[in-house]
């Protein structure tokens, strides 16, 4: 005699969660996208007092759509950064996991600073006529992006370590995971006043940032091969 599994139980077996989650990573990259698309062209530092209330005034729903989609994907991070934990915790790796844990909270912290300052300039700041404080705020927003190079990069690099000291990938990943790691850290030196290497540069707003979703990518695909060695969910 025979038995078969409902959907309902499937869905409450530690094999579900465990998997859903280390699909986290993948998630983030795909809502970060889209939240970054939805948001739009932030003004760079120094922008006029007109660009600003363009923006944040004329852009406003869109703006506060993108806060709550970015908030919302927080989720993902942490989910993935816990997955990540998690493997790397089995594998004899705790120091790494632990550090994988500590740098996404410090970079979703200042992420969430981010995505506060933006939603508070649209709500009702840039409207508010104090054009010295839009300025400074918008300003202060694209300090926290460089700034947040710096825990990204460590996410990487606790990443890349741990998963190879565990032996859950080859050298050849391993090389690019450090690669990746020093291209990120260069985005914490994007200070200069406008070009390339600004703030608002295309190396702070497209280089690093791809990097840093491109080896999420990756690390989510280790952690959905990687069987785990007990039921954590």
């Amino acid at each position: 005699m025979s038995t078969s599994t409902s959907p309902a139980s499937v869905f409450t077996t530690p094999v579900f969660w465990e998997r859903f989650w280390r699909t986290s990573g993948i998630q983030f990259v795909v809502i970060f996208i889209i939240a970054y698309v939805i948001y739009g062209y932030q003004p760079p530092v120094g922008a006029s007092a007109d660009a600003l209330v363009a923006f944040y005034g004329g852009n406003r729903t869109r703006i506060l759509i993108a806060a709550v989609i970015s908030g919302l994907n927080m989720l993902n991070l942490m989910w993935f950064a816990a997955a990540l934990r998690a493997t790397l915790a089995d594998a004899g790796q705790d120091g790494w996991g632990a550090a994988a844990l500590v740098s996404s909270a410090a970079f979703g912290a200042l992420f969430f600073l981010q995505i506060t300052v933006g939603a508070a300039l649209a709500y009702s700041i840039a409207a508010s006529g104090n054009n010295a404080l839009t300025s400074g705020l918008n300003d202060f927003a694209w300090g926290c992006v460089v700034l947040s190079s710096f825990p990204r990069a460590m996410l990487i690099m606790a990443g890349s370590f741990g998963l190879w000291r565990a032996g859950l990938i080859s050298n050849g990943l391993f090389a690019a995971g450090v690669a990746a790691l020093m291209l990120v850290l260069l985005g914490g030196t994007t200070w200069t006043s406008d070009g390339f290497w600004a703030p608002a540069g295309a190396y702070s707003r497209f280089v690093s940032p791809a990097i840093g979703l491109l080896w999420v990518l990756v690390a989510s695909r280790v952690l959905l091969t990687r069987s785990p060695a007990r039921a954590g969910w």
